[in-house]
Order: C-alpha cells, then structure tokens, then sequence
C-alpha cells in the first residue's frame, strides 16, 4: 500500500507528518511524505526555527513524484496541517492529480483549525476553506470534538448533538467520519471516545482517559484509522484499531515521563495493541 501524506515536519519530537509516517510504516506502508513547513519543533514550545513552505512548491514536489510514474499506484493521499488557504489549495489539487491516475485511491483530510481548551490555531482564512473546499473533496475525515462542532455549525454536548453534528459533516461531502476526542455528557470522567461514521452505521469507541495533552496525537490517530480504513473498507474495525494503537501510545508515552510521543519505544502499539477495545454500534 503507498500513501502520500501531505503534512507539517519537525526535526524534534512528533506532530504532522514526523508523527504520522513512522506508524504507517511501521503497518507495512510505504509512505511519501511532503512537507507543509518544517519546523525545529513543535510551536506548543513557545519557540522554532525554520520556513513555511508556499503551494508553489508543495506542487513542484508533487509533480515531482508525480512523474516518477507512480501516482496509478497511490492508494490514499492524508493531508493535516495546512497552514493557509493556498497551502490547502495545493493540497486538494494533488488530491484530485492521485485520483486521476486512480479512481480507487481515497483522499482522507484532517481539518486541523483548533481543539478544546485551546480554540482556532490556524490562520483566519483556514477554517472556511476546511468547510466549503477540503471537506467536500474529501473522501474521509478526521475532526475532533471542536472541530466537528465549528465545522457543522452545531454544539456537541450529548451523543445526539453528536449524531446531528455528524450527519451535517457528512453533508459537507465525506462518506467517512471520525470524531476524534469526544466527550459528551455520556462519556465517564475518567473515559474519552471515538466515534466512527460511514455507510455501515455510526460506531463507537471508548478508552480509559490518560489525563494529559499529548501534541500529534491527532496526527497519529488519523494516520491509523486511514490506513485500516482502506485496507478493510470497516469503519467499525478502522476504529477499533485504531483507538486501541493510539491508547496503548498514550499511555507509554505517560509512563515515560516525556512530553513527546514515544513512537519508537511503543511501535508495537501500531501492530499488535496491547490492549484491544472493540468498537460498538451507535
């Protein structure tokens, strides 16, 4: 399976795409990764070096590889961080490019813009194009809680604010959802949950909270379920994988002591979760 992933990059820890590659091939993919910035860390530090890099190039790159010949072999272009209105733009249109070449292949879009406790972190022109130009083009997509709240206009307190506010995303143009995050008046304190969407029916996960903020896990979620999704085509199983991966990574992570996900000590998570949570019909 070959992925293309369009994403941010820093050299030290993990966030974008430097939190997403490594778990893809780690299952078994081959991923080409293009850069949205590359950054010396991430920005939750206060403090990085490094550029931001314009559309220009992320299309030179693309049609770069794009003349490798191999974009009739690309099964999924993910994209996360953009950056800015004409960052996404070039995104979408290397989207479009891969499913010329193969109208399997499926374009899974997480629309970064902010996160609870935090609010909107992108530039001003960046939640509007998620809503009216990434999230129609998308095959899949991956909000979290705040995200699916600013995107479908509706405040998500209970499983069936949720369920509405999902069924508006959908509307957008995604056949796939996954909330990512979800804490509803449903939700136990010491729980968090994912609930996935798509034409098998709503599904939903709920794992142990580990209470603490841990920067790219968004990115390694979306990474995980996008890859079960396109080799099972379940968004029942795709969930369930994935949350259990993602929960097994926190809590290495946690026990570590360290602020920046442990991918490499905890890769086993990716391939053989050490606990399995299975996913339930919503």
């Amino acid at each position: 399976m070959n992925i293309l992933s369009i994403q941010s990059h820093v050299a030290y820890g993990h966030v974008g795409n430097a939190a997403a590659v490594f778990p893809m091939q780690r299952m078994g993919v081959e991923v080409w990764p293009i850069l949205t910035v590359q950054f010396s860390n991430h920005t939750g530090y206060g403090a990085w070096t490094g550029p931001v890099f314009e559309g220009a190039m992320i299309a030179e790159i693309a049609r770069g590889v794009e003349a490798r010949g191999v974009f009739p072999q690309c099964d999924g272009v993910l994209s996360g961080y953009a950056g800015s209105a004409a960052i996404g733009e070039a995104i979408l249109d290397v989207a479009a490019r891969v499913r010329a070449a193969n109208p399997e292949a499926l374009y899974c879009c997480d629309p970064v813009i902010g996160d609870v406790g935090r609010g909107v972190f992108v530039r001003p022109d960046v939640p509007e194009f998620m809503r009216r130009q990434a999230m129609p083009a998308a095959d899949v997509a991956t909000p979290n809680q705040f995200e699916l709240e600013l995107l479908s206009g509706c405040q998500v307190t209970s499983m069936a604010e949720a369920r509405d506010a999902i069924r508006i995303a959908h509307g957008l143009g995604p056949a796939v959802l996954l909330i990512t995050s979800l804490h509803t008046a449903e939700t136990p304190d010491d729980c968090i949950d994912m609930v996935a969407s798509g034409p098998e029916g709503i599904w939903g996960v709920r794992t142990p909270r580990i209470d603490r903020y841990f920067t790219g896990a968004g990115d390694v979620t979306a990474a995980l379920f996008f890859t079960h999704y396109l080799r099972q085509r379940s968004v029942a199983s795709a969930v369930s994988a994935a949350a259990s991966s993602v929960h097994g990574l926190l809590a290495a992570t946690a026990a570590s002591g360290q602020s920046e996900l442990q991918l490499v000590q905890a890769q086993e998570e990716f391939v053989a979760p050490s606990r399995r949570f299975e996913a339930v019909q919503l």
